[in-house]
């Protein structure tokens, strides 16, 4: 690590985009360096829900859509998944004001969400290979499993940096490091809730309609 980017840094100064200048501050130049990252993430993605399109009615005579999915359930789990962005944008505003405490507090706040939320996808995923379900029956749940997975494994990467950035703001402070990698992960996560609004869509919502 240099040591420019170990020197604290004023949060209320990291932004994004420097428009006025035209120009980049370091934390914006290496920003969007994740966006081109966060670009290529959303064709897979993009990918994946196109491969579900095709197979969605390809059961081969197991378990179709409607017999797989509880819009209900989902609709805690979007709710859930939600909240942990909100407390995490909580968290980017005592950021932005330099409160160490209240970033590391909406952090925990976000990665007790995130776990709950990954909880309710462990016991969704239990109670299909209970009822044999598995990805390798049809094409259609190959596809709704390989989607679904992908997602939740994003989710396991979310918390693990998470995890790591509560230790890292509460030994090191607002470094330049660590303030461009909490706004990363704020991209990340918020990337990841619009993936999950999308599958409670587009497979739970009109999967029953």
């Amino acid at each position: 690590m240099s040591s420019h980017a170990a020197e604290s840094v004023d949060p209320r100064t990291a932004v994004l985009w420097d428009y006025e200048d035209h120009g980049h501050d370091p934390i914006s130049t290496r920003t969007f360096g994740f966006w081109l990252y966060m670009l290529s993430d959303a064709m897979i993605f993009a990918a994946l829900f196109a491969a579900y399109g095709v197979y969605v009615r390809n059961a081969a005579g197991g378990p179709t859509i409607t017999d797989i999915v509880h819009p209900i359930y989902a609709m805690w789990e979007t709710v859930v998944v939600l909240t942990s962005v909100f407390a995490y944008g909580l968290g980017m505003a005592a950021l932005k004001r330099g409160n160490r405490s209240g970033v590391t507090t909406w952090l925990l706040v976000a990665f007790v969400l995130g776990l709950v939320f990954l909880g309710m996808e462990y016991k969704e995923f239990a109670d299909l290979l209970a009822a044999g379900a598995i990805p390798q029956r049809s094409g259609f749940l190959s596809a709704y499993w390989t989607m679904v997975l992908t997602h939740g494994l994003h989710m396991v990467f979310g918390l693990l940096w998470m995890a790591i950035m509560l230790i890292q703001v509460a030994r090191e402070g607002f470094t330049q490091n660590v303030v461009y990698r909490l706004l990363n992960l704020r991209l990340f996560w918020h990337f990841q809730a619009i993936i999950w609004v999308c599958v409670f869509t587009f497979v739970y919502l009109k999967g029953v309609l």
